[in-house]
């Protein structure tokens, strides 16, 4: 095999995922990559353990509380709702902060450190119909790199995401953090559609 031949192996392994080569380093084998599905009802969670990674949740506040003015845009004059305050840990290291309003009052006392939000809903004879989500690029603010163990300024992907039930009303409205130094966006184009998922990072 010829040095060139080697590089361009490389290369490729490097694009599949398989290998990371940092500088002045050296090349190594890069973990298995996780994949979430933005197409798809279930869950970031429920997702990516589905795919056998090591996904754990950290409650940081389950309040009754009046929901703010972009919520209530969602959700109208449907008061109160449940705000869940969560941190996603990817084989124990924080990677999303996320904030969700809950309309009503069902899962003020739920624990919903071990069980899908969606699940969740549906124990209570909730019935997710679809859900709605936007994505954008932005940067830590010092509050939440607190809470996600990183400087000020790390790029990040912000999530707004509008989960609807069967009658199209407004369910849960949430608002996510993800650190793209460790998730990034893959897409694949058919005929058929688009499917979109993240990619955990090596």
């Amino acid at each position: 095999m010829t040095l060139a031949t080697l590089r361009q192996a490389l290369q490729q392994l490097e694009a599949d995922g398989l290998l990371s080569q940092q500088p002045g380093r050296g090349t190594f084998v890069a973990e298995p990559r996780a994949a979430y599905r933005l197409d798809s009802l279930r869950g970031f969670a429920e997702d990516l353990s589905a795919q056998g990674r090591l996904v754990a949740t950290q409650i940081l506040g389950q309040t009754v509380s009046p929901p703010p003015s972009w919520v209530q845009a969602h959700f109208g004059n449907r008061l109160p709702a449940v705000r869940l305050e969560r941190i996603r840990l990817l084989a124990g290291h924080p990677a999303v902060h996320q904030v969700s309003w809950i309309r009503g009052t069902e899962l003020a006392r739920t624990d919903l450190s071990g069980v899908s939000l969606y699940a969740a809903l549906a124990e209570h004879g909730i019935v997710v119909h679809r859900a709605s989500e936007s994505l954008r690029p932005g940067l830590l603010d010092e509050t939440t790199a607190a809470l996600l163990r990183q400087p000020p300024g790390t790029p990040v992907f912000q999530s707004e995401r509008v989960t609807f039930g069967l009658d199209d009303s407004a369910l849960v409205a949430d608002r996510a953090t993800i650190l793209s130094t460790m998730m990034e966006v893959r897409t694949e184009r058919e005929v058929s559609g688009l499917s979109m998922q993240w990619v955990q990072l090596p």
